[in-house]
């Protein structure tokens, strides 16, 4: 019976693994399929949220997963849509707001537990990055320290959830990491450090969604664990 489950709720995600690893593939060969790709990934990553439909609930928790996938999209094809602007600064700001949405969404309706002691790491990465990165941004230091503060914070939010969202959290702060040397010291950092980013974008983006299907859905407990909430008053799917 529970894997009759996990099956009917993979397969929704599965033009959004099969299109990532053909967008990985592309970029590692620098082939022509990297582009178009790219821009099919969260638009598919949003499908299995929108045939979920009518089991998920609150309805205002997949308002936020939702805008969350719709802001990463305008960050990732920030340059594609908006070719007038200058892309880096945008593609901060589209993600800034996507993790935002992901805090709001972690902290109001998927929390199973306080902030784990841990997860002060994220506060060390942010001063490292700072120390190591912040010389060479120039007038970007502002936007891109403003950047990391919500990159941690949806790892640590993401920390209070289930293992498979806080596991997708650790995975799209190492995307943004690796991506962030290879914006700011490119000399440093080899060509395949361009497909780690995208690998581990997508194994994010689709571990916090996958986890927050699982616990947005009214019959999430079948395929679940069930936890104490942080407030002690309900029970949460893990």
């Amino acid at each position: 019976m529970q894997s009759r489950t996990r099956l009917r709720a993979l397969w929704p995600f599965i033009p959004y693994i099969a299109m990532s690893l053909i967008h990985v593939a592309s970029n590692a060969m620098h082939g022509a399929l990297t582009t178009p790709t790219k821009a099919l990934l969260m638009p598919l990553l949003a499908l299995p949220v929108v045939l979920a439909g009518k089991s998920l609930a609150p309805r205002a928790a997949v308002t936020l997963l939702l805008a969350a996938l719709f802001f990463s999209w305008l960050g990732d094809e920030a340059g594609l849509f908006f070719p007038f602007a200058p892309e880096l600064p945008l593609m901060l700001g589209f993600f800034g707001l996507a993790h935002i949405a992901y805090i709001a969404l972690f902290l109001r309706h998927l929390r199973v537990r306080r902030v784990p002691l841990w997860t002060v790491v994220f506060v060390l990465w942010w001063l490292l990055m700072i120390m190591v990165l912040g010389p060479h941004t120039g007038s970007l230091l502002t936007a891109v320290g403003a950047y990391g503060v919500v990159l941690a914070g949806t790892a640590v939010t993401s920390a209070r959830c289930g293992s498979m969202i806080a596991w997708g959290g650790a995975f799209f702060l190492s995307s943004d990491t690796i991506l962030a040397f290879r914006l700011f010291l490119p000399d440093a950092m080899p060509d395949w450090t361009s497909p780690a980013v995208m690998v581990t974008y997508t194994i994010g983006q689709g571990l916090i969604v996958a986890g927050a299907l699982r616990a947005l859905r009214h019959d999430g407990d079948a395929a679940g664990i069930r936890l104490p909430a942080a407030d002690g008053t309900r029970e949460a799917i893990v």
